[in-house]
């Protein structure tokens, strides 16, 4: 059974609830544009109050669940990569048992999905978002610090390469095994900003059978980026809209966002932390 998905449907976006258990603090990829952190006080992804273990998302899933009836979406979304932590699918195991009924989401860079999504599949996701930000791995290599692929560092237009070629097999196994697959592509000026058209037919050829552009929030390496105008943002987004359906209401949420999406609320319960170390690269 297919629930309606705030982040897909623009219906749903102000009538069901979605929450993100932050169970996930390492990934396996750099993205110049990230800085994943504990912090209240900002309002992005790659933020938490806290990591949480499998039991404790449990836990919070129902209070969240007890508090507000219209969540409807249990979903995995950072603080790190999901699918390079093993809590991940430890979590949806448990939320999979515990509430069949409802819709489970993970967000995911792609690099290691082609692999993942039979486990993905035993515990009952549907719905994939995976961020893909070019085509080009010159492009790539200029957005990504690093990739870490079989325990090797890698960087520059050979990270690109990797992680694209990794990324468009992912949503194209995910969308032969019935997954909803959403593609997230971030703006930035002046490095891709000239590249979405072919972004979009890509991930449209791929099996996606959404995008959404989201501005560049500049921090990290990229703190010295500007963002993305409004003018700028419309122009992809009406370039896009003949190749793939796009979406216009991304919050650009933080990992541990719950509530109603078109509300704008939530809350965030303070817990303890859960381990922070990659048994894989260390990273």
């Amino acid at each position: 059974m297919w629930l309606p998905h705030p982040c897909y449907d623009s219906k749903a976006h102000y009538e069901i609830g979605r929450i993100h258990l932050p169970v996930a603090p390492f990934c396996d990829i750099q993205c110049n544009y990230c800085v994943r952190g504990i912090n209240s006080a900002e309002n992005r992804p790659g933020l938490t109050t806290a990591i949480i273990s499998p039991k404790k998302a449990l836990h919070r899933l129902d209070w969240a669940i007890r508090s507000d009836p219209r969540i409807q979406i249990a979903a995995i979304a950072g603080p790190g990569e999901p699918l390079a932590n093993e809590a991940t699918f430890e979590t949806f195991a448990l939320v999979n048992q515990r509430f069949p009924e409802l819709s489970k989401c993970l967000s995911t860079n792609g690099l290691t999905l082609s692999d993942k999504l039979p486990r993905l599949k035993e515990v009952g996701v549907k719905y994939l978002t995976v961020t893909l930000n070019a085509v080009d791995p010159k492009i790539s290599g200029a957005i990504y610090a690093h990739v870490c692929w079989e325990r090797q560092f890698y960087h520059g237009v050979q990270a690109g390469r990797i992680l694209l070629e990794r990324q468009l097999e992912g949503i194209y196994q995910a969308s032969q095994r019935g997954f909803m697959v959403k593609v997230n592509t971030v703006l930035i000026p002046g490095i891709n900003s000239d590249h979405l058209m072919e972004v979009a037919q890509t991930i449209k050829t791929a099996g996606a059978c959404i995008m959404n552009i989201m501005p560049l929030i500049p921090v990290g390496r990229f703190s010295g980026l500007r963002f993305p105008t409004t003018e700028e943002l419309k122009k992809s987004r009406a370039e896009c809209e003949p190749i793939i359906k796009q979406w216009y209401l991304c919050k650009q949420c933080r990992a541990d966002a719950v509530g109603v999406p078109g509300e704008e609320t939530g809350k965030v319960m303070q817990q303890e932390v859960y381990p922070q170390v990659c048994a894989t690269c260390g990273y």
